[in-house]
C-alpha cells in the first residue's frame, strides 16, 4: 500500500473518545516529542558512518546504524498504524548480514556498498533528518498547550503572590485575585484546547511521516506487479476449481438423472405393446426423474449466478440470504443503484460464506448485516454477537481472500475469543448508476 492510498485509512482505529483518550493522545505526543531525540541519534550515527567511508571505518558502522535507523522508522509505521489507523506501507528490508564464508571485511564492504543503493535507506536517512524538526515540534504543539494550561490552572492559584511583579501568565498580568481567576480559566482554556488538538495533531503527524516513510515508488511498483501475478494465478486455480465443481455436479445429478431417464425410457418402449399398464407407470416414473434433473440444473446455475442477483442487485441479494438463514439477520443497504456485476457476485458470495460461518460456529442469535458504497468503495460489515475465536487463517477464509484479491478487495476480521466477530469486506468499484437506494430489512 503507498503512502498516498494509507493517508485514505487515518481515523479507523487508534484514537478513543473521551477524557481518558485525549490523556492518552498526550501521552502519545509526549512519546513522539521524546523519540525524537533518538530519530536523531540513529540518524547522526549514519551520517557519521557515511563520512568515514573515505577511511574504510564507515564500511564496519554503516550496517549497525542503518540497522538501528530501520528500527525506529518501523516503531513510527506500528505507531502510526495502532493510534490511528494509518497504514504506511514498509519498504523493503535492509541487505542482509553476510554469512560465512561470505562474512569478514570483504563482505561487510558489499553489504555496505548495497546499502548505499537501497532506496528505503535513503528514504529512512531523510525521514530522520525532517522528524526533528517538523514531525516532532507538530507532536509538541498540544503538548505545550496542556503543559502550559495546567501552569496557569493548577499553580499560578497557589504562586502569584510568591512571584512577585511582573508575572505573566500569556497576556494577564497576574498581580491580583481578579487576575489570578482569569489566569485560570485562561489556563483550563489552554488545557482543553490542548486535549482537543492532540488527536487531530497525531491523524496530521501520521499523514506527514506517511509522505516520508512509504515505500518508495519503484518498491510499491514490483510489489504491485507480484500481487498481481499471484492474483491472476489464484483467479485461474479459482475458475479451475469451479469449473471441476460444476462438472462434478453435473456428472453426479442432472448427467446421472439423464441417464437413468433414457434407460426407463428404453424400458418403456418395450413394454408399451403387451403391457401398457406397466408402461404408463414407467413414463409416470420418466416425468418425475426429469423433474429432479430440471430442479438439479436451477440449482446448479443458482450456485453460479442467482437470478436475484442478476435481476434485483446485491442488496436485494443479500436480504434473500437473509430470509434463507435460521439466524435473525439484520440487513441495511446503501447502495447507489447498481455496481459492476463481478463485484456484486463476490460480496454476494462473500457474505453467504460469512453467514454460513456465523449459523454454524459463532453460536449468535442474529447477524447484522451493512452494505454501504461511497467514494468508490463498496463496504460490506458483518457482525455476530456470537462466541468469537474465529481463525483468521482457516480454510474459508482463506478462500474468501483469494475470491477478492483480483478485485483489490480486503478482508479484515476481528473476533476476540468471547466475541463478538465483525467481519469487514472493501472492495475498490464504481456504481453504475448515480441513484441512491438506502434501504433495510429482517430475515
Amino acid at each position: 500500500m503507498t503512502g498516498r492510498q494509507a493517508e485514505g485509512m487515518a481515523g479507523h482505529g487508534g484514537t478513543r473518545p473521551g477524557i481518558g483518550g485525549a490523556a492518552a493522545d498526550i501521552g502519545r505526543c509526549q512519546l513522539l516529542s521524546l523519540a525524537a531525540f533518538a530519530v536523531a541519534g540513529a540518524g547522526g550515527l549514519v551520517i557519521g558512518a557515511l563520512l568515514l567511508l573515505p577511511v574504510g571505518v564507515g564500511f564496519l558502522l554503516l550496517p549497525p546504524a542503518a540497522t538501528a535507523l530501520r528500527r525506529m522508522s518501523d516503531r513510527y509505521r506500528d505507531w502510526a498504524a495502532h493510534w490511528t489507523g494509518t497504514v504506511i506501507s514498509p519498504p523493503r528490508p535492509l541487505p542482509p548480514r553476510p554469512t560465512p564464508p561470505g562474512g569478514g571485511p570483504a563482505g561487510r564492504h558489499r553489504r555496505a556498498l548495497a546499502l548505499l543503493g537501497d532506496a528505503g535507506f535513503w528514504h529512512d536517512l531523510r525521514w530522520a533528518w525532517a522528524e526533528p524538526w517538523t514531525g516532532a515540534l507538530l507532536a509538541a504543539v498540544p503538548l505545550a498547550l496542556v503543559e502550559y494550561g495546567i501552569f496557569g490552572a493548577a499553580v499560578q492559584p497557589f504562586v502569584w503572590r510568591l512571584l512577585g511583579d511582573g508575572n505573566w501568565y500569556a497576556f494577564v498580568l497576574v498581580d491580583s485575585t481578579p487576575s489570578m481567576l482569569a489566569a485560570l480559566v485562561l489556563g483550563l482554556g489552554f488545557t482543553v484546547a490542548g486535549l482537543r488538538l492532540a488527536p487531530g495533531v497525531l491523524r496530521l503527524h501520521a499523514r506527514w511521516s506517511g509522505r516520508l516513510l512509504a515505500a518508495p515508488y519503484t518498491t510499491e511498483l514490483v510489489r504491485r506487479i507480484e500481487h498481481l501475478a499471484g492474483s491472476r494465478a489464484d483467479v485461474l486455480d479459482v475458475q479451475a476449481a469451479e469449473l471441476r465443481r460444476i462438472e462434478r455436479d453435473l456428472h453426479d445429478g442432472a448427467q446421472a438423472r439423464l441417464v437413468s431417464l433414457g434407460m426407463t425410457l428404453d424400458e418403456a418402449t418395450r413394454l408399451l405393446d403387451h403391457d401398457p399398464t406397466a408402461a404408463r407407470a414407467l413414463l409416470h416414473e420418466v416425468r418425475a426423474t426429469a423433474q429432479r434433473a430440471l430442479q438439479d440444473l436451477r440449482e446448479l446455475v443458482h450456485g453460479v449466478l442467482p437470478p436475484v442477483l442478476a435481476d434485483r442487485g446485491l442488496g436485494d441479494a443479500v436480504r434473500s440470504l437473509a430470509l434463507d438463514s435460521h439466524l435473525d439477520v439484520h440487513v441495511e443497504a446503501a447502495l447507489p443503484g447498481r455496481l459492476p456485476a463481478p463485484v456484486e457476485s463476490a460480496g454476494y458470495f462473500a457474505v453467504a460464506e460469512l453467514l454460513a460461518n456465523a449459523a454454524k460456529h459463532s453460536g449468535a442469535p442474529e447477524v447484522r448485516i451493512r452494505l454501504s458504497h461511497t467514494e468508490g468503495l463498496l463496504r460490506v460489515t458483518v457482525a455476530d454477537g456470537g462466541r468469537g475465536g474465529a481463525d483468521p487463517d482457516g480454510s474459508g477464509l482463506r478462500g474468501l481472500r483469494r475470491r477478492l484479491e483480483p478485485f483489490d478487495g480486503t478482508l479484515v476480521l476481528h473476533s476476540p475469543r468471547g466475541g463478538p466477530t465483525t467481519a469487514t469486506l472493501e472492495i475498490p468499484c464504481a456504481s453504475s448508476s448515480p441513484k441512491t437506494s438506502s434501504s433495510s430489512g429482517t430475515g
